[in-house]
């Protein structure tokens, strides 16, 4: 009996990278959905009127709090994302979850108008546990 120790490697190997963007995928999933929770809920700041509304009001956040919810835009536009690499011979995952809302960094590090609306550190924190599960 005569093993092809190459092929056998390379299936191992294969195996081993689809396993780890396997699990880099579900670690973004659940740094998505750590953000569905983290940017939910009351916040502590200032009333306004709701754009384009005569009656209807929301309660902005106060500086440091996660944004507060007006449309819900920001809240329901992450995805997750799993980027893999290789880096000197080993494979290389990251997961991460993205918006495409223009508006979601200036939250986040505030403007000369504006304190900063953190987010990205509660969203890390609070899906870390399940992450390293």
């Amino acid at each position: 009996m005569v093993i092809d120790l190459k092929a056998e490697v390379g299936n191992l190997l294969s195996k081993v990278t689809e396993g780890a963007k396997s699990r880099g995928y579900r670690a973004a999933n659940e740094m998505r959905n750590a953000s569905l929770q983290v940017l939910r809920g009351q916040r502590s700041g200032r009333v306004y009127k709701k754009p384009h509304s005569r009656t209807t009001t929301y309660r902005a956040s106060a500086p440091g709090e996660p944004p507060a919810v007006r449309s819900g835009g920001l809240r329901i536009s992450w995805r997750p994302v799993a980027q893999s690499e290789k880096e000197a011979g080993a494979i290389v995952v990251k997961p991460a979850i993205r918006t495409d809302k223009k508006y979601a960094p200036i939250l986040q590090d505030g403007s000369p108008k504006m304190a900063p609306r953190p987010f990205e550190e509660p969203i890390i924190e609070k899906a870390k546990p399940k992450v390293m599960e």
